[in-house]
């Protein structure tokens, strides 16, 4: 039995230009600081093949549940606008999923939309407010 997967979209403004929002997703002194990090967490890995066909490794250290990986694989990159990977955390759900990033400006800022396919409905809830914790992380990391 398979089970029904979802669609989870997030959008954060940012005062920064989507240059600047878009590097900071490929670089890893900043996403280290973001992307996967938990408030009770350590990052003790980040690492990032920016590059199409490269991937990513974010390893998050929780006291609750240990290390806990998340890894990708870059399929678009297309600077500014776009970013697009496969993502998966192997622990606890190995199954891929599809994450979108449009990167549009707006003002002196840039607006970030992000549609993270794939998501299995059980999920869908926890899936929203962890992105919406990591695109208000990311704002913190750009300030």
């Amino acid at each position: 039995m398979t089970q029904k997967t979802g669609t989870v979209r997030a959008t954060h403004r940012y005062d920064a230009a989507p240059e600047r929002v878009f590097d900071a997703w490929l670089d890893p002194a900043i996403a280290g600081k973001f992307l996967f990090a938990t408030p009770t967490g350590r990052m003790i890995k980040a690492e990032i093949d920016p590059r199409v066909g490269g991937g990513f490794t974010f390893t998050d250290r929780r006291p609750d549940m240990g290390d806990v990986e998340h890894v990708g694989t870059y399929i678009e990159i297309d600077r500014p606008r776009r970013l697009v990977f496969d993502f998966a955390v192997p622990a606890y759900e190995p199954t891929l999923t599809r994450i979108t990033l449009d990167f549009a400006p707006s003002g002196s800022g840039c607006e970030l939309t992000l549609t993270h396919q794939g998501v299995f409905e059980a999920y869908v809830k926890q899936t929203q407010s962890g992105w919406a914790m990591i695109l208000d992380g990311l704002a913190k990391a750009l300030a």
